[in-house]
């Protein structure tokens, strides 16, 4: 199905102007995302006055300037088709935020997008995917919302298929939004020091990471315990695990934020009250850019 959308996608800048779409500088055919998919991106990424967008493929600056008008927030759209640049500055003009937005005549790929919070695109797979390591080099908790297609191998968090009857184009009568949560990377080995039972226990995490998603294993005075496969959202961390305590299995659940080389947060052992956990990071690992299912080789 994804194929053949972008397929359709793929020759529209062979064609003439269609029905949703328009002319835009020399022969390229801007297809514009319907204010329908725009308002649920927007939603999807909770876009608030804190945050600052940045739309990658701006066209006529409806995302931005809608982000500015219905949420509040400051926004980037970059393109290069100065027809449409034109175009954009006099929207956000005529809608009242060109004070909170702006529209730069730049390649997207050579756009700083250190200022973002959320990044909304309308791109091909292809386009999608070279910007993917870009995004994932990206300040954990940035949000990333796509139109139609998304970014490959790293699958979304979310995403949600519209009726959208006036759309004629890509799969006529549809749109596809797709979410994704920037991860913090906790690929590696790390180790923690939790008091229970009247003693100091040290638990040992190796975790292997393909984008958002962990897996890995757990250790607990010299007993082996397979982690069950967990995401990592942003820069929070949550799993449950049978752990090897004593003779037998007792249930944890951690909790916790990723602060550089220390995750900072609580687990909670067989239902009782919540103690403090804090996990050191001993050797680094890398994030995996495939779902392949290979065990991560933790850096020496």
């Amino acid at each position: 199905m994804r194929t053949a959308r972008w397929m359709t996608m793929a020759a529209l800048v062979l064609l003439p102007p269609a029905t949703g779409a328009q002319e835009g500088k020399g022969d390229v055919v801007y297809v514009p995302t319907p204010q329908v998919a725009v308002d649920e991106m927007l939603k999807m990424a909770k876009v608030s006055p804190n945050d600052f967008v940045i739309d990658l493929g701006s066209g006529d600056g409806r995302i931005v300037i809608t982000a500015a008008k219905k949420f509040g927030a400051r926004g980037l759209g970059v393109d290069l088709d100065t027809y449409l640049l034109k175009q954009a500055r006099s929207n956000a003009k005529r809608e009242g935020v060109a004070d909170r937005v702006e529209f730069i005549e730049q390649n997207l790929f050579e756009t700083d997008l250190s200022r973002a919070t959320v990044i909304t695109t309308y791109l091909l797979p292809e386009m999608n995917e070279r910007l993917r390591p870009r995004i994932l080099a990206l300040k954990p908790g940035t949000r990333v919302v796509a139109h139609d297609y998304d970014m490959g191998e790293w699958q979304p968090d979310e995403e949600k298929t519209l009726i959208v009857p006036e759309k004629k184009v890509g799969d006529p009568g549809k749109s596809y939004v797709f979410f994704w949560v920037v991860p913090a990377t906790i690929a590696g080995r790390w180790e923690s020091l939790i008091y229970t039972g009247g003693r100091g226990v040290i638990y040992e995490f190796d975790f292997d990471q393909s984008f958002q998603r962990v897996s890995g294993d757990l250790r607990v005075d010299g007993k082996d315990a397979r982690l069950p496969i967990f995401n990592v959202r942003g820069e929070r961390v949550s799993f449950e695990v049978d752990a090897p305590v004593g003779s037998g299995l007792v249930k944890h659940r951690f909790q916790g934020v990723v602060k550089q080389d220390r995750i900072e947060g609580t687990v909670t052992i067989a239902g009782q009250k919540p103690l403090k956990w804090t996990a050191q990071l001993k050797k680094r690992g890398e994030m995996r850019l495939s779902a392949v299912e290979t065990r991560l080789s933790v850096t020496q």
